[in-house]
């Protein structure tokens, strides 16, 4: 196989994992963290349910930790190599090609600095609740720190679905990646509202 073969191939494999699995967690986790809004003990009990999952160590290290650790290292190698045209051309799309590496960037360290004040204080002895969040947000820089990342996030995945649908030759024509833009749009609102709601709702 040719290095642009392998090339080809790898890209494909890392918008996948962008949509599947971490798309379909990203959704999960924040609408768990949404039954917050409507009580404490309602987000206890959802955390509860999410966290006692039959091999949930091995379905977080499969189904999250190994494809976020392959997406998000190739994706910085792409942030970094790819070329920007937004001077040059200040088109739409290209300003989304480049929101899309920053946000890139800003998601990765979101992830892996919620992952430590989450996961890995689960295996240090403490318990994921909605005590835990609470004292976490109580912090304005945190606080901030959580609704800039989850944004990031968002819109990450929500734009990367336009990238997707192009990648595995879904959306092929100009008008059917035009109304994609819509839907993405659409879909970022939808799910960044959603998810800083939960948030505030720990303040």
């Amino acid at each position: 196989m040719s290095n642009q073969d392998s090339g080809f191939y790898i890209r494909r494999l890392h918008s996948l994992l962008g949509v599947i699995p971490l798309g379909v967690f990203l959704i999960q986790h924040l609408l768990v963290n949404f039954t917050a809004t409507y009580s404490e003990e309602a987000f206890n009990f959802a955390a509860g349910i999410m966290g006692n999952l039959p091999f949930v160590i091995l379905l977080e290290i499969f189904i999250i930790y190994l494809p976020i650790l392959f997406h998000g290292i190739y994706g910085i190698y792409i942030a970094f190599t790819a070329k920007n045209n937004v001077g040059r051309y200040g088109t739409y799309r290209n300003w989304m090609f480049l929101l899309q590496r920053i946000s890139g960037v800003v998601a990765f360290i979101f992830i892996a600095v919620h992952v430590y004040q989450t996961r890995i204080q689960v295996f240090l002895g403490e318990e994921v609740n909605f005590q835990m969040v609470e004292q976490i947000v109580a912090n304005p820089f945190w606080l901030v720190f959580w609704i800039v990342g989850v944004v990031a996030t968002v819109f990450h995945f929500a734009n990367g679905l336009w990238t997707f649908m192009i990648t595995w030759g879904i959306t092929q024509s100009e008008k059917s990646q035009q109304v994609m833009s819509y839907i993405t749009v659409l879909v970022f609102l939808a799910i960044s509202t959603i998810g800083v709601m939960a948030i505030f709702a720990f303040v």
